[in-house]
């Protein structure tokens, strides 16, 4: 039941987009089409479960054993860079359709900080392994859904006449977003 908790709060209360703001380049770049936001998702959720696995293995057995731990940053950048690596050479080769969608936004998931963050936050909360990865799926899952979300308001705006052109592109995305982590809003204290 502990895991079911931490999964729905990563996914709703305390999602890393809308509501602690972690992510935001890429949610507001690959939004515009719902196939890709669901590819970026997809890859998104890959590599944090992955990368938090790893970070948190590696955290537990030499970082805190040896007091490196102020090596942190640097480890778990190198591991998440070397996982969306791993991850571009595969959808080059098997995706392709899915590796030109995403365009210059894949390479830039070693920058996420969504990814980031949530290896900081599984090493920094206490979780357990598994509820780390649990933590991990849910955070990717919850940044697929609002990045889901915001392409699907974004087509569906896209070309409505009663649109004042002033408000058409960003700023119409920008004042979704804001209405969406409003909404997000509204489940803390679920659970």
């Amino acid at each position: 039941m502990e895991y079911f908790f931490i999964l729905i709060g990563a996914i709703f209360i305390n999602n890393y987009v809308l509501v602690q703001f972690l992510g935001m380049c890429p949610f507001f770049g690959v939004s515009k089409k719902t196939e890709t936001a669901i590819g970026m998702g997809l890859a998104v959720t890959f590599v944090m479960t992955l990368s938090s696995a790893i970070t948190f293995l590696f955290y537990e057995f030499v970082l805190l054993p040896f007091n490196i731990v102020y090596l942190r940053t640097v480890v778990f950048i190198l591991i998440i860079a070397s996982i969306v690596q791993f991850v571009e050479v595969f959808m080059k080769k098997m995706l392709k359709s899915l590796y030109a969608m995403l365009g210059v936004y894949l390479p830039l998931i070693t920058t996420n900080c969504v990814i980031f963050g949530a290896a900081l936050i599984n090493t920094k909360s206490g979780f357990t392994f598994v509820g780390a990865i649990v933590n991990s799926i849910g955070a990717g899952a919850g940044f697929t859904l609002a990045l889901f979300l915001l392409a699907g308001i974004r087509e569906k705006y896209e070309n409505n006449p009663d649109i004042p052109e002033v408000f058409n592109g960003f700023p119409l995305a920008l004042f979704s977003a804001g209405l969406m982590s409003i909404a997000f809003m509204g489940f803390l204290g679920l659970i």
